[in-house]
Parts: C-alpha cells; sequence; structure tokens
C-alpha cells in the first residue's frame, strides 16, 4: 500500500458520497474489469490511504473481508468506504453487491473499523447502498 501524492486526497475529508465519488471515478472510471476499492479514513473521516483491494472479471469482483480490512488495519483506519465500478455502465446494485456489503459491515463492526459507505460508480452514474438503505445498521 503506498500513498499516492498524485490524487492529493491527504486533507480531504468526507462527509457523504458526494465528496468520495470523484475519487473513485478517477480510480475505477473506464475500467474493462470490476474492481473494488477501500477508502481509508482516520476518526475525523480525513483519508488516511485508499487501496484497490480486488480486480475482477466482466461483471464480478470478488472481495473477501479479509482482503479488504488487511489494509485498513495497517492504515490504522477507524472507518472505510467501499467503491467498485460496473462496466456495463449500469450502477444499479446486484443481490451480491448487497450481500456482500452486508458481510462486509459485519465483519468491519466485529474489527472496530465502520464501513460509511459502499458506491457503485458506472458510466450512467452511482449508487451509494448507504443513500438506498441497501446497508445493514450495526449497533454500537
Amino acid at each position: 500500500m503506498v500513498k499516492e501524492n498524485a490524487l492529493l486526497y491527504e486533507t480531504q475529508g468526507l462527509s457523504g458520497p458526494l465528496e468520495a465519488v470523484p475519487l473513485l471515478r478517477k480510480l475505477l472510471g473506464g475500467r474493462d474489469r470490476e474492481c473494488m476499492t477501500a477508502i481509508h479514513l482516520n476518526c475525523k473521516n480525513r483519508i488516511n490511504s485508499v487501496e484497490i483491494v480486488s480486480i475482477g472479471t466482466l461483471n464480478s469482483s470478488p472481495a473477501h473481508p479479509r482482503e479488504v480490512f488487511k489494509g485498513a488495519v495497517l492504515a490504522n483506519a477507524a472507518a472505510i468506504i467501499l467503491g467498485h465500478n460496473h462496466p456495463s455502465g449500469d450502477p444499479t446494485p446486484s443481490k451480491e453487491d448487497i450481500e456482500v456489503t452486508r458481510r462486509l459491515v459485519e465483519a468491519g463492526h466485529i474489527l472496530g473499523i465502520q464501513v460509511l459507505d459502499h458506491i457503485i460508480i458506472a458510466d450512467d452514474g452511482w449508487v451509494s447502498l448507504k443513500e438506498r438503505l441497501l446497508m445493514p445498521i450495526m449497533p454500537t
């Protein structure tokens, strides 16, 4: 994992999906395969680092909790925002997208790393699973 100075995210704070979408578009836009990205945030929601955690196929990107949270733990992240692309151009979440999000939220809860959102990027727009109320709410 490397901090990429060209992305200029070190001082950027994220308060919602609107702030994360441009960064995710820069990382994931135009790719021909699905890729899963994790934005690692400190306790003030400032970006510590960004990592591509999975590169998949045309219509799937396996995201095992072990791989997703490895970088977050190493980055001393308090929270993460997940993002992945849909090369098809349609950002509509699949049932697999919703299920993997549920598993990652549960794993993050166990680790003490909150999953704030999962954003799907596509040519035809983007979708925040949090805004669509498709993410489980974990007890505090």
